[in-house]
């Protein structure tokens, strides 16, 4: 299910590649947004579990409404203008800001080991960046923000997910993209042919479909070994990238997407481990991608993280 998850994921994120050579990210995120819009919220009406809307911490949804918003716009604006692979390689450090975050924000411990795992992470983020070397670009910052962006609000989601309902934190960040993205379509609008509204409709679903899968795969197995398979996505992102847009990476983000891998791994493994991390950070914000929403139980019984026997 993780797999299929991420696969969904990655055709996701190759439509808007597709679709940002003719329309601007905006319009992107609005109709596709609308489309996911509709269905989510009547899942969510649908359950009786769900309650009201109303947030049990406004300031923090607040800020973790943001965050998702300005994670999602820039990613979309990085798929748009960079090869799929190196966009990845530069998302998936992600976890290793989650794991700093965590210090200031959750009061975890974070020992040597995981403190050179995140410094290794960066390092290998300079290796696919290559200061000095290549262009450093607006798609660059885009992605890099668009991983702050995610951290901070799977942060958020880690410390208050115990006590405000699933339907709180997805329902806020999609109001607001849909509010937003309205209020800039007037400027950015272009005529979309009907075979386009269907990708953006379809873009629409498969965040749906991924975010059902991946909630299927986190309530199969323990986090931490569903958590990994996201690095698959580098995979797609390779056949994807090859196939339709003739992208295909040179040796340093190949090089630094192995390093940045190998790190988030390491922290994985590490946070699963018995008396290693008090709160887990990373293992208990799984669904750090911009554009999905929190599982149902962002705050799982720490059970539920730990390797079967």
């Amino acid at each position: 299910m993780a797999l299929a998850a991420f696969g969904l994921f990655s055709t996701h994120d190759a439509l808007v590649k597709l679709l940002g050579l003719d329309y601007s990210v905006f319009q992107i995120i609005f109709f596709s947004g609308l489309f996911a819009f509709v269905p989510m919220t009547v899942m969510m009406s649908a359950d009786k579990k769900m309650g009201n809307f109303r947030p049990h911490h406004p300031w923090q949804v607040g800020i973790r409404t943001l965050a998702s918003l300005v994670s999602m716009s820039c990613a979309f604006y990085a798929f748009t203008t960079l090869p799929l692979a190196e966009v990845y390689a530069l998302l998936f450090v992600t976890p290793l800001l989650i794991t700093a975050l965590s210090v200031p924000m959750l009061g975890e411990t974070v020992r040597m080991r995981r403190w050179i795992a995140v410094f290794v992470g960066i390092l290998g983020m300079l290796v696919v960046l290559r200061p000095g070397y290549s262009e450093f670009s607006l798609g660059h910052l885009a992605a890099l923000l668009a991983a702050c962006g995610s951290a901070l609000a799977s942060i958020i989601v880690r410390r208050i997910g115990s006590e405000e309902r699933t339907a709180v934190l997805i329902f806020y960040p999609m109001l607001a993209s849909m509010l937003v993205m309205a209020c800039i379509l007037p400027f950015v609008y272009k005529p979309v042919e009907l075979s386009d509204l269907g990708l953006m409709a379809l873009i629409g679903f498969l965040v749906i479909a991924a975010q059902l899968a991946i909630i299927a795969a986190y309530r199969g197995a323990p986090a931490v070994f569903v958590a990994p398979i996201q690095y698959s996505q580098i995979l797609w992102a390779t056949v994807f990238g090859y196939i339709f847009f003739n992208d295909i990476p040179d040796k340093w983000v190949g090089i630094g997407a192995a390093i940045i891998i190998g790190s988030g791994l390491f922290v994985v493994w590490r946070e699963s481990r018995e008396n290693v991390s008090k709160k887990s950070p990373v293992l208990g914000s799984p669904n750090y991608r911009p554009d999905a929403g929190p599982s149902p139980d962002p705050m799982a019984p720490s059970a539920s993280i730990k390797p079967r026997p």
